[in-house]
């Protein structure tokens, strides 16, 4: 094809984003997960509301979302009258590049409310100040209403009303679940905030301390939890009884889900302390297995190494300022030192964990070893991996499409691997159930030869910084001894790689149950309602194919459903973690379930 001048456009504004939408909120999606592109709209218009509150004006932010259309009123300062137009429909203008007048906001590029203005059906922005009232509509990030200045009686500050635009978002729908989330995250991260969400007040006194004791209820942990605050940063630490690690943190109150700078200075800030303050050199790996911990950090002007601000890219708390790193290692030095000092039975609880992990670490260390050099040869030749050439832990711009898929038996795994996309999605195939590893030793990880290939392929053993893969997908049959597979496989990595599932690493591949046809068409239908419809659409008497397993899927129909419209169901924490519901279905009280199950038969 020729390639001339013609083929270079020039896009504006509104034009850019909705073309390439993804560039601004991340992944599109229904609303059914959390990190969908509907909730990170919510989150740019609050997130002015928060700057307006961390300013020190305004003590309340009121939300009201019903099943599509969203409605935010803050009362801080308001936008300057005679710039509430510009403000939500020019790139690149607003007042978040003045440091004196926002100072450690979220909001930086001037991008965000645009965003929403030009993925929205309806928007409509309104300002109050000083007995004066400005307001305006859009439609696609055009400006249909430009309303003269009025008269009101209204405090100060600003609305925001949107509905986004079904051809983004087809089929979306908001989940209360989701919105309540981030709500009580921004309570937790600004203390004393009250806002109301559809009638019901969220607020927080304790800040971090409350979003760990919320995580956490429920859970067994090894002492109280370490609440340490001061200026510009504020962690809250324990430790549970899973191995690896799980993290909470923050910048400016956005929810960093891919850490950065800050958490990296926290996790090492905590190992440093504690060898200095036991006088004993531990090993990382020892400190912080099990430890479950927050940061949330202010910084001047940070730079997020996205749109979406899921990881913060900074090193400084300010652009001429000291690093993140210097900032966060000497506040823990001294607050971190100075609480165990004064909490001696905290302090001894603390180095028994760390002793306990350190014997656990060293009775399985030969193991390790034997393992390991096991795995290196399997890996010259692993035939339980077909490989991708994209993998998360490259440069490649493409790393995030990077998906491991897991599943059982030969015909399952050789039709995903006929089928698959070999630049970005990877097969690793297991032999049967495998073993069920609730309230084992990490020993078991080692001595399991499937587990220990299984985690060098995702490259987790030591943490998750190498991780190979950014999706990981249990791909199993849709029956009984499927989900039997996928609960032994969850509990694998809930028991020792937590933090897999709570960055949200881990889904389950939703492949059709049924498949109904007829000469001229085919429905491939996911329920029993579905199957239903497909029999109707088609009248007379369609051929219906019912999918007991993924190898009855021949590989020209499997590359239908893990292609751009492949259903992945992500695995989340509810409330409370995930410690007794995994303690009664997979632990040793057979009884208890026996009864559950009689008890709760149809």
């Amino acid at each position: 094809m020729n390639y001339t001048e013609e083929h270079i456009r020039s896009l504006d504004w509104r034009e850019h984003i909705r073309l390439r939408p993804g560039m601004y909120i991340g992944k599109l999606g229904s609303g059914k997960d959390a990190d969908d592109g509907i909730y990170i709209l919510v989150k740019e218009i609050l997130d002015n509301a928060i700057d307006e509150y961390i300013m020190g004006f305004g003590k309340e932010v009121h939300l009201r979302v019903s099943a599509q259309e969203v409605n935010v009123r803050d009362f801080g300062r308001g936008i300057p009258l005679g710039k509430v137009v510009d403000c939500v429909s020019k790139i690149n203008t607003g007042g978040k590049y003045d440091s004196a007048v926002f100072q450690k906001s979220v909001g930086l590029n001037g991008v965000g409310t645009k965003a929403v203005n030009a993925l929205s059906r309806t928007f409509r922005v309104c300002s109050f100040r000083d007995g004066k009232r400005k307001s305006a509509t859009f439609s696609q990030g055009k400006i249909t209403e430009d309303k003269a200045l009025q008269n009101t009686g209204e405090p100060n500050g600003t609305e925001v009303s949107f509905l986004p635009d079904e051809s983004i978002f087809p089929h979306y729908c908001f989940q209360n679940e989701h919105l309540i989330e981030m709500v009580r995250n921004y309570t937790f991260l600004n203390r004393g905030l009250k806002i109301i969400f559809n009638g019901e007040t969220y607020v927080s006194q304790n800040g971090l301390l409350d979003l760990l004791n919320h995580k956490l209820e429920g859970e067994s942990l090894c002492y109280p939890i370490i609440h340490l605050t001061g200026k510009d940063l504020e962690v809250a630490f324990t430790h549970g009884n899973q191995f690896g690690e799980a993290y909470y943190s923050f910048v400016n109150g956005a929810h960093t889900t891919l850490g950065g700078s800050h958490l990296t200075a926290f996790r090492e800030g905590i190992v440093k302390t504690l060898k200095d303050h036991y006088q004993k050199d531990f090993q990382a790996v020892d400190v912080r297995s099990g430890l479950i911990g927050s940061v949330s950090i202010r910084v001047v002007e940070p730079v997020f190494e996205s749109q979406t601000k899921t990881k913060l890219g900074s090193s400084h708390m300010a652009p001429d300022g000291e690093t993140i790193r210097a900032y966060v290692l000497d506040f823990l030095k001294q607050e971190l030192d100075n609480y165990l000092h004064r909490n001696p039975e905290t302090r001894d609880v603390l180095l028994k964990k760390i002793l306990q992990s350190e014997r656990e670490r060293k009775e399985i260390a030969g193991i390790k070893k034997l393992a390991n050099e096991r795995a290196k040869k399997a890996n010259i030749f692993n035939k339980k991996l077909r490989d991708c050439r994209i993998h998360l832990n490259s440069k490649n711009p493409l790393a995030e499409a990077s998906t491991l898929f897991i599943t059982e038996g030969d015909s399952a795994s050789g039709s995903l691997t006929k089928s698959r996309d070999v630049s970005s999605q990877a097969v690793f195939s297991i032999r049967g159930k495998p073993l069920n590893c609730y309230g084992l030793s990490k020993k078991i990880v080692y001595e399991n030869e499937e587990f220990n290939l299984l985690q060098h392929a995702l490259s987790i053993e030591d943490s998750l910084d190498d991780l190979r893969y950014n999706k990981i997908v249990m791909a199993t049959d849709a029956d009984e001894d499927g989900m039997h597979i996928r609960l032994l496989l969850l509990t694998f990595f809930l028991q020792f790689f937590p933090e897999l599932v709570q960055r949200g690493h881990i889904y389950v591949l939703q492949t059709p149950l049924f498949r109904v046809r007829n000469k001229s068409k085919t429905f491939y239908c996911y329920s029993e309602e579905e199957k239903q419809e497909a029999i109707k659409n088609l009248g007379g008497k369609p051929e219906i194919t019912r999918f007991k397993g993924l190898g009855e899927i021949s590989p020209d129909e499997f590359g239908q459903f893990i292609g751009k419209d492949i259903k992945l169901e992500p695995v989340t924490l509810a409330k409370g973690g995930w410690g007794e519901m995994l303690k009664f279905y997979m632990g040793k009280n057979t009884q208890d379930r026996q009864d559950f199950v009689i008890g709760n038969l149809r």
